[in-house]
C-alpha cells in the first residue's frame, strides 16, 4: 500500500484542457484494436501527395514531344528530366520552412496546404501548353506541398507505441503505391481521344489537352481528401500554462505516455542540440538520398525505356501499356505490405530488410536489358515480375528508413526534422530524373559502343547507385538510436 502511494505521483500526467495533442493522448489511452480510422486517413493523404508526383513520367515523352522543343528525339529525355525534376526542386527549397510551420502551427494546417495544392497546380500542369508553363506549375506544386514530413510526424503521434511502425509503414506503403498508381493513372488516362474516340471526341477539351484527363482525375480525388482532412484532429502539443485541466491519468505509463517516457530517455541530449548533431537522425537521412535518387531515377526511366523505340534498346510500349505493368505492381505491393512485409520485419528487422532488398536489386536491374531482348507473352510476364520485385524492394528500404529518423527525435523537433530530411531527400529526388533522363538520352545515342552500349549503361549507373546505398546501411555510417 505504501508502495502505491509512492508510486502515485510518479504515474500521474496532466492534460491540458484547449490542447489538442493531449485530447489525442487521452484517446490514445482509450484506445483498444486496430486503429484502422486513423490508419485509413494517413493512406489517402499521403497517396494524395503521392499521386502527381510520377503520374506524368508515362506520358511526359510525348507531352515533350508536342510541345515540338527537342531538335532531336534522342533529346526528349533531356528535356522530360527538367520537368521531373522542377517538384523536387520545389519541394527542397520549402521542406524545412514547412517543417518549422508544422512545429510550430500544428500538423493539420500544412497538410490542408499541401492537399490544396495538389487540386490547383496538378490541374494548371494538365492544362500545360508549352514546355514552360509545363515546368513552372510542377515546381510550385513541389514548393507548396509540403506535407509529406508532417505526415510522418503525424504517424508517430496519432498512434499507440505498439501500432507506431504500422502507421510509418502505411506512410510507406501509401507513398510506394502513389508512385505507381500514379503512372498507371497517368499511362490509361492520357491522351483519351486517341484510345476512346468513343467517348472522347478530338474536337472537346481532352482532345485539345491529351493529358488533362489523369490531372483532373487526381486533383479531384486531392479536393475530396482536402475536404476530409477539416476532420483530422491535431496532435500538436500546444499548452497554455494557465489552463490545466484537473484530468490526472494513471494508467499513462502503460499507454500513451510510455511512448513519451521512452522517447525522452533516449533523445533529451538530443533534444538540447543541434539536429544536424544528431548522427543517428542524419546518417539514416544520407542513406534514405541515396536510395531516393535511386528510385526516382528508376521512376523516369522505366517509364522512357518502356515507351521508346525498340531499335533504341527500348519496348515500344504504349502509356497504357506501362499504365498496366505498374497498376499491376501498385496491387502486388500493398498485397505483399499488408501480409508478408511484418512478419518479415519482426523476424528480421527493418535495416536487415532494406539492406536485403538493396542487394537483392542489383541483379534484378541487370536482366532488364535481357528482358527487353523478348516479346509477346514472355516479354509481358518477365517485366511485371521484374516491375513487382523491384517496387516491393524500394519500400522494403523506404519503411526501415522512415522508421529510424522518426525515433531518432522527440516530438517538438519531429517536424523539423523531417523537414531536413524531406529538404535533403527532394534534392537527390530532383538530381533522380534530371540525371536519370540525361543518362536515358546519351546512351540511346551510344548504341554501337564497346562498353556497356546502349540501355545497359544506364542500368549499370541505377546498380552503382543502389550499391553505395547498400553500403552505408553498415556500421560505422549508420548510426541507430539506443545501440
Amino acid at each position: 500500500m505504501a508502495d502505491e502511494e509512492f508510486k502515485e505521483p510518479l504515474l500521474k500526467k496532466k492534460y491540458y484542457q484547449n490542447c489538442s495533442g493531449c485530447k489525442v493522448e487521452q484517446l490514445k489511452e482509450l484506445q483498444r484494436g486496430l486503429p484502422v480510422r486513423e490508419l485509413i486517413s494517413i493512406w489517402i493523404v499521403v497517396l494524395c501527395t503521392a499521386l502527381p508526383i510520377s503520374s506524368l513520367f508515362p506520358f511526359l515523352y510525348f507531352m515533350i514531344r508536342d510541345f515540338d522543343i527537342a531538335k532531336r528525339e534522342e533529346d526528349i529525355g533531356s528535356f522530360a528530366g527538367y520537368v521531373g525534376s522542377s517538384f523536387m526542386l520545389g519541394r527542397a527549397l520549402t521542406s524545412v520552412f514547412w517543417g518549422i510551420v508544422a512545429d510550430r502551427y500544428g500538423r493539420k494546417p500544412v497538410i490542408i496546404i499541401g492537399t490544396t495544392t495538389v487540386v490547383v497546380f496538378n490541374t494548371l500542369f494538365g492544362l500545360s501548353t508549352n514546355f514552360w508553363m509545363a515546368l513552372v506549375t510542377r515546381f510550385l506544386l513541389g514548393s507548396l506541398n509540403g506535407l509529406l514530413g508532417p505526415i510522418k510526424a503525424y504517424a508517430i503521434e496519432i498512434f499507440r507505441e505498439e501500432y507506431q511502425a504500422l502507421g510509418l509503414s502505411t506512410v510507406s506503403t501509401a507513398w510506394g503505391i502513389g508512385l505507381i498508381i500514379g503512372p498507371a493513372l497517368g499511362g490509361f488516362l492520357a491522351q483519351p481521344a486517341e484510345k476512346y474516340p468513343n467517348i472522347f471526341s478530338k474536337e472537346s477539351l481532352f482532345g485539345k489537352f491529351p493529358y488533362f484527363l489523369p490531372c483532373l482525375f487526381i486533383s479531384l480525388f486531392a479536393l475530396g481528401v482536402t475536404v476530409a482532412s477539416c476532420w483530422l484532429p491535431e496532435t500538436l502539443h500546444m499548452h497554455d500554462e494557465d489552463d490545466i485541466s484537473c484530468d490526472v491519468s494513471y494508467n499513462a505509463l502503460e499507454s500513451a505516455s510510455k511512448t513519451e517516457f521512452k522517447q525522452h530517455e533516449g533523445t533529451d541530449a538530443t533534444a538540447k542540440k543541434s539536429l544536424l548533431k544528431n548522427w543517428p537522425l542524419m546518417s539514416s537521412i544520407i542513406v534514405y538520398c541515396v536510395f531516393s535518387l535511386h528510385d526516382m531515377a528508376y521512376t523516369e526511366i522505366f517509364s522512357l525505356w518502356a515507351v521508346s523505340p525498340r531499335k533504341y534498346g527500348g519496348l515500344s510500349y504504349s502509356t497504357e501499356n506501362v499504365g498496366e505493368v505498374l497498376a499491376i505492381s501498385g496491387f502486388s505491393l500493398l498485397v505483399f505490405q499488408l501480409s508478408l512485409y511484418p512478419y518479415v520485419e519482426r523476424s528480421l528487422g527493418p535495416i536487415v530488410v532494406a539492406r536485403i532488398a538493396g542487394a537483392l536489386t542489383i541483379p534484378l536491374l541487370t536482366s532488364y536489358t535481357y528482358i527487353a531482348m523478348l516479346s509477346g507473352f514472355s516479354l509481358s510476364l518477365l517485366i511485371n515480375c521484374a516491375s513487382v520485385m523491384k517496387n516491393v524492394f524500394c519500400v522494403a528500404i523506404i519503411t526501415g528508413l522512415f522508421i529510424l529518423q522518426n525515433k531518432a527525435v522527440d516530438q517538438h523537433q519531429r517536424g523539423a526534422a523531417n523537414g531536413i530530411a524531406m529538404t535533403a531527400m527532394s534534392l537527390f529526388k530532383a538530381a533522380g530524373p534530371a540525371g536519370g533522363g540525361a543518362l536515358f538520352s546519351w546512351a540511346q545515342k551510344r548504341q554501337d559502343a564497346t562498353f556497356l552500349p546502349g540501355n545497359q549503361m544506364v542500368f549499370f549507373v541505377l546498380n552503382v547507385v543502389e550499391a553505395i546505398g547498400v553500403l552505408l546501411t553498415f556500421k560505422p555510417f549508420l548510426a541507430q538510436l539506443h545501440e
